[in-house]
């Protein structure tokens, strides 16, 4: 009977996500944000890490250069391009038409989301085959934890973006309400500068930000440097932040055009 019940809702988020992946390869600008950025960005960061002593926190190039690579991909293909998604057909009232219909809250959200989630989920794969082989990263030592780091991030991501569009009013106006979280992820997170190399309290301190525990499980799954303690703390901390994340969205998402 389950099944049965889980069919139709496949089908619906199936539609969804294919007319929103039409849509995504017909806007040149987000499909260059998602796909070439997150790419693109990594070697920006490398004069900064070529002058830290990686090995003093028992890192290399290619496990810092393979974190920034993916943290980016989460933050652009995944968040960024999905503000911008969600506000764009709000606004055309796309998702006002939507829930006339059958499809159920979770269901045109999560659907809106797929192609982006995929996306991010694709980049970050060839990404670690692409920094293990090129930068010698070397393959991971606890590949659950990176498997996990990169699943949790790409849900949260999805989630802190619904909730960013609910105060954004127009898709130009979501670059800048997008910045706030990207700039402080790219800084404090652990994906533009190592939190191992941070002080003691201030490393605490961008420990507790949203995609700082996502960062470290993927770090920690190539390093193996992470206890069991310290994944504990990562794990429950993304979940409270998706939580949240969730729960925000549930109570203030706006579906009618902000005008």
């Amino acid at each position: 009977m389950s099944a049965l019940a889980l069919a139709p809702a496949g089908r619906r988020l199936t539609a969804l996500a294919r007319a929103e992946l039409t849509l995504l390869g017909r806007n040149r600008g987000a499909l260059v944000t998602a796909l070439l950025v997150p790419l693109a960005l990594p070697f920006s960061v490398r004069p900064a890490v070529d002058r830290i002593d990686l090995k003093a926190q028992g890192l290399s190039v290619g496990t810092v250069m393979l974190t920034a690579a993916i943290g980016f991909s989460l933050l652009f293909a995944v968040y960024t391009s999905l503000v911008s998604a969600y506000v764009a057909r709000r606004e055309e009232l796309v998702l006002k038409r939507l829930r006339t219909g059958e499809p159920g809250d979770f269901e045109i959200l999560a659907g809106t989301a797929l192609p982006a989630v995929c996306v991010g989920l694709a980049q970050s794969l060839v990404l670690c085959a692409g920094c293990a082989v090129l930068l010698d990263a070397g393959p991971p030592r606890a590949p659950y934890l990176t498997v996990l780091g990169v699943l949790s991030g790409l849900v949260l991501c999805a989630a802190l973006a619904a909730l960013t569009a609910t105060v954004t009013r127009t898709v130009e106006s979501a670059q800048v309400t997008a910045l706030p979280l990207l700039f402080v992820s790219m800084l404090g997170s652990g994906i533009a500068i190592p939190a191992e190399v941070l002080p003691d309290r201030l490393a605490s301190v961008c420990g507790l930000l949203p995609l700082s525990p996502a960062i470290r499980l993927v770090r920690g799954g190539w390093t193996g440097q992470l206890s069991g303690y310290e994944v504990l703390g990562a794990v429950a901390t993304v979940v409270a932040w998706t939580v949240l994340a969730v729960f925000a969205v549930r109570r203030w998402f706006r579906w009618e055009p902000r005008r």
